[in-house]
């Protein structure tokens, strides 16, 4: 399978590219979502690509949306490309495995955001504030240690190249409302220790995740991706230990080699190499595999 770096899709108008999706408008009530096999680290967009990661979100994905189905709908209308209209066929090869025809939600302003582990972001807070979001937390934790409950801690949504910021439950509950912020605070709750808990059979510990939300017609749905590399801190649970940073099934390998060689954390970035493209593709498809059980057809 070939990489996709970027669609050109002239039945429909391009509606937004990101760091990783190209969205198009299908018509007044739905979107054709592409993930491609962009890769950024730092807010930055990598020149080269990591084959099949684009694939593997989406899967990913549509696998989450599968376990979640019965505790919020979701965007989907389609993930066949077989199902998807006409004027897209010429497009299949492109297309293949890594879109979904989806609902249009207005997406709620806030990333749902639920840490079980302090790490990244939080524990910068911690550290800072002995709180993260508003969450008051017990003294003396430490680098990727468990927390004694996970918690709900929200961000902003930042433009792209911009970075999202950690905001308190209070403002939070400020911008949707108290009804739906409670309906948001609880599902992403509910979400993340459903998959906590089958992730770590599986031998993997979700450190962290982001979920987004959308409304369609007062109704709250999942939209986005859910519980990828990209959204989530994937860790193996053989040799964790609290105390320091752990490896990761996702981009943590791209960002420690943009470490070492000096990167400034600024566009242009550097191009990578094959060993790196090859070992990052490597930390997303053991993800893939271990959470879904199969390989990659």
């Amino acid at each position: 399978m070939h990489a996709v770096t970027e669609t050109d899709i002239k039945a429909y108008p391009l509606r937004s590219r990101g760091k990783v999706r190209d969205i198009y408008d299908l018509s007044p009530d739905s979107l054709l979502l592409v993930t491609t096999d962009r890769i950024s680290a730092y807010d930055v967009i990598m020149p080269d690509p990591i084959p099949l990661k684009g694939v593997i979100l989406n899967q990913i994905t549509l696998f989450w949306m599968d376990m979640f189905k019965d505790m919020v709908p979701n965007h989907l209308i389609a993930s066949d490309v077989a199902d998807f209209p006409a004027p897209l066929a010429p497009h299949a090869a492109d297309l293949a495995g890594r879109s979904v025809v989806a609902k249009k939600a207005k997406p709620l302003p806030i990333e749902c955001i639920v840490r079980g582990f302090i790490t990244g972001s939080g524990l910068k807070d911690y550290q800072a504030t002995g709180s993260v979001c508003g969450h008051a937390l017990p003294a003396g934790l430490v680098e990727s240690q468990i927390l004694p409950v996970p918690i709900f801690t929200p961000s902003t949504k930042a433009d792209l190249g911009a970075h999202d910021e950690n905001i308190t439950l209070d403002t939070a509950k400020e911008m949707l409302g108290s009804a739906l912020f409670a309906k948001v605070e609880a599902t992403s709750l509910a979400m993340y220790a459903k998959a906590r808990d089958y992730a770590r059979e599986r031998g993997i510990i979700i450190a962290d995740t982001k979920f987004e939300f959308g409304l369609i017609d007062g109704e709250l749905i999942l939209i986005d991706e859910v519980l990828t590399p990209d959204s989530s801190r994937f860790w193996p649970a053989e040799g964790y230990a609290a105390g320091k940073s752990q490896p990761s099934y996702d981009k943590q390998y791209l960002r420690d080699w943009l470490v070492s060689i000096g990167f400034n954390k600024q566009p242009p970035a550097p191009n990578l190499p094959q060993d790196v493209i090859a070992k990052t593709q490597e930390k997303y498809l053991a993800a893939y595999e271990l959470l879904t059980g199969k390989k990659l057809a």
